[in-house]
C-alpha cells in the first residue's frame, strides 16, 4: 500500500513539474494552474494515506480490546457453569 502510494505521489508530481515547466516555456498560466491542480491532489493523497493507516491502526486496537472482553466473558461462563 505505502509503495503504490509513493508511486502515485511522484506520478503526480511528475506530471505537476512537467506542466509547469510548458507552462512557463510556453507562457500558458492554465498549465501552471493545472500544474497546482496536480500538486493540490498528491497532497490530499498523502494525507488520505495519513487517515487510512490511523483508522487501521484504530481498527485493530478495537479488535484486541473485543477480543480481550470476549475471552474474560468466556471466563465468567466457564466458571458460573461449574
Amino acid at each position: 500500500m505505502k509503495f503504490l502510494t509513493i508511486v502515485t505521489v511522484g506520478f503526480l508530481l511528475l506530471n505537476a513539474t512537467l506542466l509547469a515547466w510548458v507552462g512557463v516555456g510556453m507562457s500558458r498560466p492554465w498549465l501552471l494552474v493545472l500544474a497546482g491542480a496536480f500538486v493540490a491532489v498528491s497532497v490530499l493523497v498523502v494525507l488520505a494515506l495519513r487517515r487510512y493507516r490511523r483508522l487501521v491502526a484504530e481498527l485493530q486496537d478495537d479488535r484486541r480490546e473485543m477480543r480481550r472482553e470476549v475471552e474474560s466473558l468466556r471466563d465468567l461462563l466457564n466458571r458460573t457453569q461449574r
